[in-house]
């Protein structure tokens, strides 16, 4: 596997697990809910940020099976978290902004 293809799997990877969240009533899009009750904002919050570090695990994985893996400061995870949350935006209008018609 080479540089460009994982980055572009980590990528693709990073938009689907961002919007995840937001576009099921399952609980880390496995485990049912109780039937008709709707997940809670921080709820879908916490599994946002469940979704970032297994999504980071993963490009780290990655990386290390390229090469040499890289060690990162704190800005590296500010960068990629705020990344994450434009990635989860379309699932956020989708799920809280979008009108729903009657």
């Amino acid at each position: 596997m080479n540089a460009s293809f994982s980055s572009l799997t980590v990528i693709v990877l990073a938009l689907l697990a961002a919007n995840l969240p937001f576009v099921n009533e399952r609980l880390m899009a496995v485990l049912p809910l109780k039937a008709g009750a709707a997940k809670p904002v921080w709820v879908r919050l916490v599994e946002l940020f469940v979704w970032y570090w297994v999504v980071g695990g993963t490009g780290r994985l990655l990386e290390s099976r390229i090469g040499n893996a890289f060690s990162q400061t704190w800005e590296f995870y500010v960068v990629t978290g705020c990344l994450f949350l434009v990635f989860a935006f379309p699932g956020y209008v989708h799920r809280y902004l979008r009108k729903k018609r009657a």
